[in-house]
């Protein structure tokens, strides 16, 4: 009788061979798609914090334009600050609107190669 409950017990020991390959199959999987999620993620954080400070920007110009005793003239203009520890490249168009009191300016922020750059539209009051 004891020899019949050593048999059966032997048998039951642990895990065969391919069991353990597949189970280190699916975590090896699931590692690699948080490794990947992690990348993803630090990507997502550098261009947010690109893109706020894009923002700031932006919205820099805008208050210098908008407290400008002079209406800046029409057309393209274009140039480079420095804010925030980087080289900033904007870009302004101003338009005239159906009511000539007022102009339209469109603000193109862009700080570094590969991201979008920052839009910014308003309305400027001709004095």
């Amino acid at each position: 009788m004891l020899s019949r409950c050593r048999k059966a017990r032997g048998k039951e020991h642990g895990f065969t061979l391919l069991e353990m390959l597949v189970a280190l199959a699916v975590f090896s999987l699931a590692a690699l798609a948080l490794v990947r999620l992690q990348g993803v993620t630090l990507h997502t954080a550098a261009d947010l914090d690109s893109k706020a400070m894009g923002q700031i920007v932006a919205r820099n110009l805008m208050v210098e334009v908008q407290t400008d005793p002079a209406p800046p003239s029409l057309g393209s203009q274009e140039g480079d600050i420095d804010n925030g520890g980087r080289r900033w490249h904007w870009t302004r168009e101003v338009k005239a609107t159906d009511d000539k009191r007022l102009l339209q300016v469109d603000l193109t922020v862009d700080g570094q190669a590969g991201s979008s750059p920052v839009v910014l539209s308003f309305v400027r009051v001709v004095q």
